[in-house]
């Protein structure tokens, strides 16, 4: 929308003022969210009204005067949806507004549907990467924010990563990256600083400061579903294969900062297919990802995040268990069609797939098999290091 836009949130509405007789002027509707393919979600998700107003009706002159009027134009769109999932919060919300708005260079301002306050706690650093201005509320704040251009809604261009043919100077996923590193820096400065004043503090020694540096391994540990349940086994191993391992136990309330800091940091990153496998976006480009894919989820696990990563230039390793790792092997028996034939189930739909597969199982890792990845991964962050 250019020209005259301004917001009336009590009606649910964006106006875009006119004085042109010859524009078609046909109201629209749009819910701002990125997800339009999938019918169950955009039901939940607000809509706006888009309306064109002629300058001088009596709406103009009366109940939509500017009470804050913004030189920069306004990006549009709803933090609903899956919003609270992490995969959907990069993949449908923080990726396409960097792709939405990153040509604008910060001269922006966000007008948030739906408004979350959590959520822009949660993502500030990355929100002030990408606009110097307060995000607005469109539903809280009930001011009349005027703006000589809008763009109502986020492009989303592939799963978890950015199309450099439809970006102007053909910006990538690595441009997006260049983003979360100047967001988080800032941040992890301070917590190395208060780290080394505690240290002093403590008078603590520096350990292996002197001895050659081994690689570091992060393990992003599940609880509930998907869970490796012999994972201090794995530990051992990789720490026997001459890894440093940190095992990285996220949860809702873990600040982003410290995982970027911790996987920003590793050369290998091991984990159970899930949401949290969104976190190889921290990862340096060359970093080893090993994705551990459980019976039933082939397709998600490479779909989501094995070409992803790809795409980002990580070395990643899909390891597929084998149906005795998977502990619906002991639940139903190597001749139940939920083992034999996992894809009779997967092909009903998104639920079945869901239901048995990943609420339902964890993985028991054979760690002799699982030895030959880990070797693999050792020998390349060597040579790297």
């Amino acid at each position: 929308m250019k020209g005259d836009v301004r917001t009336n949130s009590a009606s649910s509405s964006v106006f875009l003022f006119t004085s042109l007789k010859n524009k078609t002027k046909v109201s629209q509707k749009i819910k701002p969210y990125t997800r339009k393919w999938e019918t169950s979600v955009m039901q939940t998700v607000q809509e706006l009204n888009l309306i064109y107003r002629d300058d001088n009706s009596s709406v103009s002159e009366h109940s939509n005067i500017c009470d804050v009027f913004y030189d920069v134009p306004a990006v549009f769109f709803s933090t609903g949806g899956y919003t609270g999932n992490v995969y959907h919060e990069f993949n449908d919300g923080i990726i396409p507004l960097f792709i939405t708005s990153q040509h604008f260079n910060k001269k922006v301002v966000f007008v948030i549907v739906e408004y979350h306050s959590w959520w822009v706690m949660k993502y500030g650093d990355i929100v002030s990467q990408l606009s110097d201005y307060p995000p607005v509320d469109f539903n809280g704040d009930k001011r009349t924010h005027c703006f000589k251009e809008a763009v109502v809604g986020l492009k989303i261009q592939d799963e978890l990563t950015v199309d450099s043919s439809l970006m102007l100077g053909n910006k990538t996923i690595l441009d997006f990256r260049n983003v979360l590193d100047r967001a988080y820096w800032p941040r992890i400065r301070g917590l190395i600083q208060e780290e080394e004043l505690e240290a002093v503090n403590k008078t603590a020694k520096k350990v292996g400061v002197d001895g050659p540096k081994k690689p570091k391994l992060v393990i992003l540990s599940r609880n509930g579903s998907r869970e490796i349940l012999n994972e201090s086994l794995l530990v051992e191993l990789a720490e026997e294969i001459g890894f440093v391992v940190e095992v990285l136990r996220p949860d809702k309330t873990t600040e982003l900062a410290k995982i970027y800091r911790c996987l920003n940091s590793s050369n290998v990153m091991i984990g159970v297919h899930g949401a949290a496998m969104t976190h190889f976006l921290f990862l340096k480009p060359k970093t080893v990802f090993i994705q551990i894919i459980p019976v039933g989820t082939e397709w998600a696990a490479e779909t989501y995040y094995g070409k992803p990563a790809k795409k980002m230039g990580l070395k990643y390793i899909g390891y597929k268990i084998k149906p005795k790792e998977s502990s619906l092997y002991d639940e139903y028996g190597k001749d139940d069609p939920i083992i034999r034939d996992p894809k009779s189930f997967t092909q009903k739909g998104w639920d079945y797939t869901k239901k048995i597969y990943l609420e339902r199982q964890n993985v028991k890792l054979d760690l002799k098999r699982f030895r030959k990845p880990l070797s693999r991964a050792f020998d390349f962050s060597m040579k790297r290091i």
